[in-house]
């Protein structure tokens, strides 16, 4: 208990005497002093007082899929300042492969009695994925927020940049271009804004009097190495332009047009998703649809907090709008 005593004191900046009366829920404590106390209780993984436990903690569980696309430790800086500017402690939760599962975070953060979730990314886009854990927030009523389209179902506050827009922007780009022969490279099949974005595709073809063949659309998981075996697949069918739905995706179709021999943008157009870090540095640098990161950010926190202080907040989706940024990596399309 000493011991105890004296690692929360130092975090706090308090005296051990302080924290005992915090403890044993005795009056003559500040309520900010109170919640410090309690969320570095958290922190160091000791549990509460029995007295105490009904209450959440000052913490806040931030869930993402993976830390490898930059555009997520991006989402992670903007939404972890803005907690703690509320006074919120951001708790990261990452997947890796054969590691922890989404589900298995979800039921670590509840045991720590947190104050809500942000979801950035993850199975909630997914439609064939397994959902009982977010079911399982909801009966809890633990505030949560998603960023990013969300399967039908799940009943909670979304943040989305307007994947239909995004495509929009890009397709109308290439065509403005020459292109003609347009290909995708999207996520999987259940993963709804990979879902939104080929529909945006198939209604801006057809507005320009065309289809979208079905051998123009290439699936993949999120990474570059998906991203440049689902371009070499398209690349053999003699798209001269490609929309990726993630930056990763795009650099790796711009890998694989150099493997077969093509340069980027003279033989082939090549558009990203996410303007995610670095993108300026690439070559060529990469032309891209921008994600109002900081925007949506905020907004996620500004709805998680509204719910944390007992108010409602529309169980709805709110788009942002995404900003076509053309760089080096499209071009007009060559003569054939």
């Amino acid at each position: 208990m000493t011991r105890r005593l004296a690692q929360v004191a130092k975090k706090v900046g308090v005296s051990e005497a302080t924290v005992s009366r915090v403890l044993n829920d005795k009056p003559g404590v500040s309520e900010a002093t109170r919640q410090s106390v309690l969320s570095a209780l958290d922190v160091l993984g000791y549990e509460r007082p029995t007295q105490l436990r009904g209450e959440r903690a000052r913490l806040v569980g931030l869930v993402l899929p993976e830390l490898q696309n930059p555009i997520f430790p991006a989402f992670a800086e903007v939404i972890g300042g803005a907690l703690a500017q509320q006074g919120l402690t951001p708790v990261l939760c990452t997947q890796t492969k054969g590691g922890v599962s989404e589900a298995d975070y979800v039921e670590l953060l509840l045991q720590q009695q947190v104050s809500g979730v942000v979801f950035a990314g993850g199975l909630f886009a997914q439609a064939d994925a397994p959902h009982d854990h977010y079911r399982l927030l909801a009966e809890r009523n633990i505030p949560v927020v998603l960023i990013n389209a969300s399967i039908p179902d799940l009943d909670f506050p979304c943040i989305a940049c307007d994947d239909a827009v995004a495509v929009e922007q890009s397709w109308r780009h290439l065509v403005s271009l020459g292109h003609e022969r347009i290909g995708l490279v999207l996520g999987p099949s259940d993963h709804i804004p990979s879902r939104r974005k080929l529909a945006a595709a198939r209604e801006a073809a057809g507005a320009t009097g065309r289809e979208l063949p079905e051998e123009f659309v290439e699936r993949s998981m999120f990474a570059l190495e998906g991203g440049q075996a689902a371009a070499t697949r398209l690349l053999e069918r003699g798209v001269t332009g490609i929309i990726c739905a993630s930056d990763p995706l795009a650099l790796g179709a711009v890998r694989a047009a150099r493997r077969r021999g093509l340069a980027v943008p003279r033989d082939v157009s090549v558009v990203g998703y996410d303007d995610s870090a670095f993108m300026t540095c690439t070559e060529p640098p990469l032309t891209t649809v921008r994600q109002p990161i900081e925007a949506m950010g905020r907004a996620a926190v500004d709805l998680l907090c509204t719910q944390i202080q007992g108010s409602e907040v529309p169980h709805s989706e709110l788009l942002f709008e995404p900003e076509l940024v053309v760089r080096g990596s499209t071009a007009q399309a060559a003569a054939r």
